[in-house]
């Protein structure tokens, strides 16, 4: 019978790297809540018309790669391709908005469908904080310094930020109309999709993978030299604060974003990853203060940014860092089938006080079962036979030291939190 295969461009998760995913997520959920962060999710399809009104329908994602489908309803609906649109409706909805400041942030699978390559999938992984209802530059400074922490605290090297402003609604006319005027002659230059972006979406020209190399792209006027006094003043204010944290930022003209909503402050964030190429990219984002109300709610101002997982994997792994071996407190071997039911009495004990712990249950000789607690890098092995059952004093040894102690049944919880 044929083996039935994972669909094209999707990962199973186990070993190692479900566990230094775990990790991730863990170190995350930490950062969030030290920055006052609330856990969000919501569903993994929406009506396609939250992200054609979302991410905007003249992008990449919405024209060339969400999976869209007709439910038995005959509506059309949209796998989630990120999460910012999704939140929004749902800040939207439930009307949230009445609450001032919302801090929020996720971790959910989006969908893109799109050739896989490294670290992008068509079923990925990404994490991302949104700030609702503040329009500071200290909001958009915060934003940026939890993508930075969190990349710091991975152990990467050379983290740093690239920074560069979209400006407000009359800034970004004025540029649309430079940009216009400069590319109208050389649209013959230019692949079909960017001349589809030339009337209703010119910046995405800029952002564009197929024509980067060519001189017309690189020296294409560029956004902060349209910046009214009111952008750039709210753009050095950011830069400031993000030197009060001592942040290493650079301006980076280039930087648009692939997503129509940005306005003001947008970013990526890079880090020295060894023959990573473009792709030492980690993470990016910016503000955005009509998405609310271009989603029907009211005028409730953004900032925020996602990351991937598996690109930011695939840098973990390239940089060789280490997150230490799987491992669990303690592993109970039993000599005799008489003591199976004792050792695992115990074993339900030891999980009752948070000991992480284990046992076999196949049926191995003492040899065996002595192999399987190697395998699982057991910090201590509990031996139960027949004077252990009959006395309720346990054997227990130090798998690193090859001590042994002999412990009263009801101190041997106590025990072995002493020294984990």
């Amino acid at each position: 019978m044929e083996i039935i295969q994972r669909p094209k461009g999707t990962n199973d998760v186990y070993d190692d790297y479900g566990r230094i995913i775990l990790y991730i997520r863990s170190l995350v959920e930490k950062i969030a809540s030290n920055y006052n962060f609330s856990y969000f999710r919501t569903p993994t399809f929406e009506k396609t018309e939250v992200f054609k009104r979302g991410v905007g329908d003249t992008t990449d994602i919405v024209q060339k790669e969400t999976y869209d489908f007709i439910d038995r309803g005959k509506r059309s609906m949209t796998l989630r391709p990120e999460g910012t649109a999704a939140v929004v409706r749902s800040i939207v909805e439930n009307k949230l908005y009445v609450n001032g400041v919302n801090k929020v942030w996720y971790f959910m699978p989006m969908f893109r469908y799109e050739r896989p390559q490294s670290g992008r999938l068509r079923e990925h992984f990404q994490f991302g904080f949104e700030s609702f209802g503040s329009v500071n530059p200290m909001s958009d400074a915060e934003i940026v310094s939890i993508a930075y922490t969190i990349l710091k605290s991975l152990g990467l090297k050379g983290v740093k930020v690239n920074i560069n402003s979209l400006g407000d609604t009359t800034s970004r006319l004025k540029y649309k109309e430079a940009l216009k005027s400069y590319f109208k002659p050389h649209l013959d230059k230019l692949c079909e999709d960017c001349k589809n972006r030339f009337e209703n979406n010119p910046l995405r020209i800029i952002d564009c993978k197929v024509d980067s190399d060519l001189d017309v792209i690189k020296n294409a006027p560029l956004m902060i030299d349209y910046l009214n006094e009111e952008s750039k003043e709210y753009f050095n204010e950011v830069k400031k604060y993000l030197d009060t944290l001592e942040i290493p930022n650079e301006v980076n003209p280039k930087i648009v974003r692939g997503l129509d909503y940005y306005s003001h402050t947008v970013f990526e964030i890079t880090a020295e990853i060894k023959d990573f190429g473009s792709q030492n990219v980690l993470c990016g984002g910016g503000r955005y203060n009509n998405l609310v109300s271009s989603l029907g709610g009211p005028d409730y101002p953004a900032v925020g940014f996602g990351m991937g997982i598996e690109r930011l994997m695939n840098a973990l792994e390239k940089e060789q860092i280490d997150f230490g071996k799987k491992e669990i407190d303690t592993y109970i071997c039993y000599i005799s089938e008489e003591e199976k039911e004792y050792a695992f009495k115990l074993l339900s004990d030891l999980r009752s006080n948070n000991i992480k712990s284990d046992m076999c249950y196949t049926d191995r000789n003492l040899k065996g079962q002595f192999k399987e607690c190697d395998k699982n890098n057991s910090k201590y092995v509990i031996i139960i036979g027949e004077e252990e059952k009959n006395t309720d004093v346990i054997t227990i040894k130090n798998n690193s030291t090859k001590e042994e102690y002999k412990i009263s049944r009801n101190e041997i919880v106590s025990f072995i939190k002493e020294r984990i």
